[in-house]
C-alpha cells in the first residue's frame, strides 16, 4: 500500500528556483512520484510513494524556510496514482490571479470538521465550493452554492457580481484540501465581508474525520491523481478520468457516443479539432504500447 500526501503551505520563499534541484533529486531517488509547485508565496502538491520515502520528502520540506508548520493530508493508493515525479517553478501556488491577495496577513476562521455541519445548517449562513463546475459537478456539501467557474481565477469575477444576493449573510467556503480557501477567504476579508469562515484540512479532512452516518457531503471528491475520485472514510470512488480534457467520467458516461478511450468524452468533444484528436489517438496508442507519455 503507498501513502499519498496532499499538502500545502504558504510561506515566503525569496529564491524557489534553488529549493527545487535538491527536492526533485530526493523524490527521484526515493521513487516518489506527483507533483509539487513551488512559488514565492510556498509550495502546494500531492506525492505519492512508499511510507518511508513519504515521510522523508516531508521531512526535507519541514526543513526549507518558513516550513516548520507544513500541515498535509494522507490518503492510500494500493497502485501508484501518479506517472512521474515533476516539481515545477510557478508565479503561484494556487492561480487566483489577485496580486493583492496573501494569505500570510489574514484568513477567515478554520472550522474543524467535527463542527463543520452545525455552522453550514445554520440559516444565516451561506455556503460556496470554491473549486471548478467539474469537481462540483460529481459531488459537494448538500445547500453548496456552486458558483459554475471553470477555474479559480475566475472566482473574484463572479463574487463581484453575485456579492448582493449574500448580504447579511455569514460566508463559509471550502475546497478539497483547503489551499483555494486560504486565498478566497483573504479575497473576500479585503472586500469587505466582515464573517468568513473555511473548512480545516477540506473536504479530503471532512471525509476521513466525520463517519458517513453524520455527513451532508453528496457523492464523492474529485482528485487530480489516477484515483480520480474518493468517497468516505477516503475509499477509492467510481469515476474514470476522460484524458483529453482531464475531466471526470462516470461510468455511464463511457457508454455515450462522444466517448472514445484517450481521445474525448461528451464534455469535450466539440471542444477539439480533428487534429487534436488524431494527436491524442497517437498519444493512446503510445500508452497501449506501454510508453509512458506523462501527465498533461
Amino acid at each position: 500500500m503507498l501513502t499519498v500526501a496532499a499538502l500545502y503551505h504558504f510561506t515566503r520563499f525569496p529564491d524557489p528556483a534553488a529549493l527545487k534541484p535538491p527536492l526533485a533529486r530526493l523524490c527521484c531517488a526515493l521513487g516518489v512520484r506527483g507533483t509539487l509547485l513551488l512559488a514565492p508565496e510556498g509550495i502546494n502538491g500531492t506525492i505519492a510513494g512508499s511510507r518511508e520515502a513519504i515521510d522523508a520528502v516531508l521531512a526535507h520540506i519541514r526543513a526549507l524556510p518558513g516550513c516548520a508548520e507544513l500541515d498535509w493530508k494522507e490518503s492510500a493508493a494500493e497502485t501508484m496514482p501518479f506517472g512521474r515525479m515533476k516539481v515545477r517553478l510557478k508565479r503561484e501556488i494556487v492561480t487566483m490571479g489577485q496580486p493583492d491577495v496573501d494569505p500570510g496577513t489574514a484568513v477567515g476562521r478554520y472550522v474543524a470538521p467535527a463542527d463543520w455541519n452545525a455552522l453550514i445548517a445554520a440559516p444565516d449562513v451561506a455556503v460556496i465550493d470554491t473549486r471548478n463546475d467539474y469537481e462540483v459537478e460529481i459531488g459537494t456539501f448538500a445547500g453548496a452554492i456552486d458558483p459554475g467557474t471553470r477555474s479559480f481565477r475566475d472566482f473574484p469575477a463572479w463574487w463581484r457580481d453575485n456579492a448582493h444576493r449574500f448580504a447579511g449573510k455569514r460566508i463559509a467556503m471550502f475546497c478539497t484540501g483547503g489551499i483555494r480557501c486560504e486565498k478566497s477567504t483573504n479575497f473576500l476579508l479585503g472586500e469587505g465581508v466582515p464573517e468568513v469562515f473555511h473548512l480545516k484540512g477540506g473536504i479530503l479532512k471532512y471525509l476521513e474525520e466525520v463517519p458517513e452516518t453524520e455527513s451532508l457531503w453528496q457523492g464523492e471528491c474529485f482528485v487530480f491523481d489516477k484515483r480520480v475520485s474518493l468517497g468516505h472514510g477516503l475509499r477509492p470512488g467510481h469515476y474514470d478520468l476522460c484524458h483529453a480534457c482531464r475531466r471526470p467520467l462516470a461510468p455511464e458516461d463511457r457508454d455515450r457516443p462522444e466517448y472514445e478511450t484517450g481521445v474525448s468524452c461528451h464534455r469535450c468533444h466539440a471542444e477539439y479539432s480533428d487534429a487534436d484528436r488524431h494527436r491524442f489517438r497517437e498519444r493512446q496508442r503510445q500508452a497501449e504500447r506501454g510508453e509512458c507519455f506523462g501527465e498533461s
